[in-house]
Parts: structure tokens; sequence; C-alpha cells
């Protein structure tokens, strides 16, 4: 294994963003300081007859902002999403993409569903008007990988460029990825993130039916209640998270702001089940463990966790017990929340959007908290920061998030100091 200090050092030096909180990142953090929340009930569809009617979807978005009108209409929204967050971020970063070298210059946005809408559209075309109805632009609309594709294609990048489909980790594997690209010497910049956008019937459909979703309807707002003893289930957000890495060389050479340095990624699998997470908490334990090898620091160096923290009744307290797992007598002294109590669950994007997050914690060291944090549950019993944020010190921050098919993704990030 390569000595930590030996490694190349990588940074963050832009984010960009398109939630249900904003797309401005300064915004966007302010919101999940002061406690809001994006969730309301459902306006895309008519959710009545649903179990779960509500979500935190990206309202007043408009699309043409960021792509050309017949492109907006030849691509589904997730890479609408997508492509907005990567403009935001490039412009984040001060990058004039044309001074770049193209051939070291990498996209990976990731998606853990891909085009959804477009797979619903096009079915009901299918079987309403018949096949010869079906859109030209139906294939390269649905597929997860368009996203990275088309944002690379208008960014002029030549560099790596794939996408991985984890579910709900997918977006900080592709980070964790970009940051093993970057280390090889692949590239020396890439767009990393995550976008979604699953709020429509099918989507809603699907989950319902796993009986996975809050039914908390008459109070959107509390509905996400990560780590409470009363929590019922996710609820589901949309959108996207996309960040600039970059080496600390590549920075400094062109002057750039510099939010924090990623220093460690783990990756593993649980093994155990399709949709329900190991509940000693094996492969979380094993991403947590070998991401803070990667990084060179220790468990008494981590101040900071951004839980994956879906509301749910297992993964919460099966994470609590990860935790206790690696940190040990430490744990109790870590900040843990989860942000998903205000942006909802942006399944593939939800890693991007968490560890834009930590950026801004290390930044400023500003603690959101995790809202609905109303009654303890006894399973669940680490300081998840109730409800008001607080402000300490933050010098090693981690990411963790886990997907359906046993797939756990830990990001480790520094504060920089020079």
């Amino acid at each position: 294994m390569q000595d930590a200090s030996s490694q190349t050092r990588v940074v963050v030096t832009g984010l960009g963003l398109a939630t249900g909180l904003g797309f401005d990142a300064g915004e966007f953090f302010a919101n999940l300081l002061a406690g809001k929340s994006g969730i309301d009930r459902v306006t895309f569809f008519d959710p009545a007859d649903y179990p779960c009617q509500i979500g935190a979807e990206v309202r007043d978005f408009d699309a043409t902002q960021y792509m050309d009108p017949k492109e907006v209409r030849r691509n589904d929204r997730y890479a609408h999403l997508g492509m907005a967050a990567s403009k935001l971020a490039v412009a984040d970063a001060g990058l004039d993409v044309t001074k770049l070298n193209a051939d070291r210059f990498g996209v990976m946005v990731a998606s853990g569903i891909g085009g959804l809408d477009t797979i619903q559209k096009q079915s009901r075309v299918l079987f309403e008007r018949g096949p010869r109805k079906v859109s030209p632009f139906m294939i390269p609309s649905l597929i997860a990988n368009m996203a990275s594709g088309i944002v690379a294609i208008e960014m002029g990048a030549r560099g790596p460029n794939f996408t991985i489909v984890s579910a709900c980790a997918s977006s900080s594997h592709a980070i964790g990825e970009s940051l093993r690209i970057i280390r090889d010497g692949d590239a020396d910049i890439m767009l990393a993130g995550g976008s979604e956008a699953a709020i429509n019937e099918l989507g809603y459909a699907g989950f319902c039916s796993m009986r996975a979703m809050s039914t908390r309807n008459d109070d959107p707002a509390g509905a996400s209640r990560p780590f409470d003893k009363n929590r019922d289930g996710f609820v589901m957000g949309e959108g996207a998270g996309i960040v600039v890495l970059e080496t600390l060389e590549h920075a400094r050479a062109r002057g750039a702001k510099i939010y924090c340095e990623l220093i460690g990624y783990g990756a593993s699998c649980d093994a155990y089940h399709v949709t329900a997470p190991d509940p000693e908490g094996k492969g979380l334990a094993l991403a947590i463990n070998v991401a803070l090898r990667k990084g060179g620091v220790g468990a008494t160096d981590v101040d900071y966790v951004n839980a994956h923290g879906t509301s749910t009744p297992f993964n919460d307290k099966f994470e609590t017990g990860a935790l206790k797992k690696v940190f040990g007598d430490h744990a109790a002294k870590l900040l843990v929340s989860s942000t998903k109590s205000m942006t909802g669950h942006l399944l593939g994007a939800a890693g991007a959007v968490e560890a834009i997050t930590c950026a801004k914690v290390l930044e400023s060291g500003e603690v959101p908290p995790t809202i609905n944090y109303d009654e303890p549950d006894p399973e669940c019993d680490l300081n998840y920061v109730p409800n008001t944020k607080v402000s300490h010190p933050v010098n090693v921050a981690i990411s963790n998030n886990l997907g359906f098919g046993g797939h756990n993704a830990t990001l480790v990030f520094r504060r920089h100091a020079g």
C-alpha cells in the first residue's frame, strides 16, 4: 500500500448543486444550518393514490438556462439536473474549461437509476400509440451514463469518463473513484458527483410497494426523522451534486480557492441482503476503516460524520452500530448528522450532496443538525446534533453512503491548512 504521506494531494475547489434547498452552495448550506426542510407535498403528479405523497422536488428549475433547448428535449431530467450542477461547480471553481488540458480533464456523473422519467413516458407512448411512436432518443436519454457523457461533450473533457451505478452509494463511489484516477496520474482535474430524478409515478409506485417510504403525509417537513424513535421510512428527494477535484499542484498553479482536501475513500459490500443492511454493520465498518487507512488518519482524528441516515428503521440503528464498531469510545465524541432530514433522500445523488455538505462544514466550522429528532431511540444513542446547528472546529469529516445490493462507500475529507 502506498504511504498516505506520499500520495498525490487532491483538493475540492468547486461545488455545484441543484436541490430542493437551493442551487448556490452558500444558500444551500445556510438552509441546512437553519434546519429548513425542502420536503413538501408532491406536485409533479397527483399523489393521492400513493401511500407516500411527499418529496423534496427541485422546483422552478429551467433546464434551458444550462442547456440548449434542443438538447433539453433530447435528454432526461436527471441529465438536466446533472448539467446544471456541473456548470455551477465549474463556475464556482473559477475554471475556464477552454484553457484546460482536455486529455487530463475527466467527468464522472453517477446515477442510481438514470432516466426513469423517460422510461415512464416512453412506455406510455408504446402501449398507447404503438412502437413507431417511441422516440429515437429514448435509449440514449434513459441510460445512466448519459449525464456524464453530455457534460463531457459540453465541457470538451476527453479524460476518464464513465458512470458508476451502485444505488444510493453511486455518487460517493464516483467521487472516490475520481480520487483514485487523479492519484493514479490519469487526470489532473475531475468533475465528480451524481444526479437523480425519480419523483414520478413509477418511482413512487416501486418504493411504496416496498414499504420503504414515510407515510407521514400530514407533516411533510417533519416526515424525514433519522435516528428518531418514531421514524417510519425515507422521503425521496431529487437533484444533483458535483464537486471539482484537482491536484493540489494544479489548484495552486491557477490560484484556485480550496474548500478542503479529499484524503480517503473506502468501498465494500455487505454480502448479506439485496435491500437490508448488515445488522452487524460489518460492511460499512470495513469501508470506513479502509477510507481512514487510505487517508492516513486514525479514528480519533474524525470530528464529524455526515451519516447515510435514511430515516428507515433498519439503516439508522445498523449505521449507529457500525460507527460504534469503528470508533469505539470515540463514537460518543463524534458529531453525527443526517442532512436527509432536510433534503430528502436523493438516491444516487445523495453522496455528492452530502460530500458538498462536508466541504462546507470544514470550511466554516458550522455543523448542520438532524432535524425532527424529537424522541431518542435507545438503539441510536450517539450525538446526532439534534434540531439545532452547532459551531465546532472540524478538521476531519467523513461521509457514509449505502446502496441496495449491499454497497458501501465512505469518503474522508480534511480541512485544508495550506
